[in-house]
């Protein structure tokens, strides 16, 4: 990869992003950083009663105050894939032989498909809390600590998991398109 006067002569948005690798649910950086963070379960407060809601929103708002350093709080589209399910139906289809019965799971496959065509995009909403930290101790401890002030809210979390990491950049970097970082896998 040729560079000069400070550009990048290549056409692969990877080599000139400054990460040198993503394993362990963490992006590695080549400036020493380690990019990582908790991925959390979404949880509709809008169904519960106003007091349960309150408490919640009051959980979160001491949740955010413990937190002392820079952090990124991100939201992601995912797009779903319900090729399991599908293969599911067709399996269901294929085994049954009363013909009312096959007629509706055809339906629900003709469904589903027609859920998962562009036009309706489909996709899960994910949510994570983003950091970066030189130092392995200081990050396994703010990991630790969010994952127990959120529970503390009522939330379920988790640390970020490689094809996280790789879906936000997806996500950032190319519109949710997928593609093959060469540099990263």
């Amino acid at each position: 990869m040729a560079q000069t006067n400070n550009t990048i002569d290549s056409k692969y948005t990877e080599d000139w992003l400054p990460i040198k690798a993503i394993a362990n649910g963490m992006i590695q950086t080549d400036d020493g950083y380690y990019v990582t963070g908790v991925k959390i379960t979404p949880k509709n407060i809008f169904i519960m009663d106003e007091g349960a809601q309150n408490n919640i929103l009051y959980q979160m708002g001491n949740f955010y105050n413990t937190l002392d350093f820079e952090f990124w709080l991100l939201i992601a589209d995912r797009p779903v894939d319900i090729d399991v399910y599908l293969s599911g139906l067709q399996v269901l289809y294929n085994q049954t032989t009363n013909s009312a019965a096959r007629k509706l799971i055809m339906q629900d496959i003709d469904k589903a498909n027609l859920f998962m065509s562009p036009q309706y995009n489909v996709v899960d909403t994910e949510y994570y809390i983003l950091f970066k930290e030189k130092k392995m101790e200081i990050v396994q401890k703010r990991i630790h600590n969010l994952i127990s002030g959120l529970a503390g809210a009522g939330l379920h979390s988790m640390q970020t998991s490689n094809n996280d990491l790789r879906m936000i950049l997806d996500n950032y970097l190319n519109d949710g398109q997928t593609t093959n970082f060469r540099a990263v896998m």
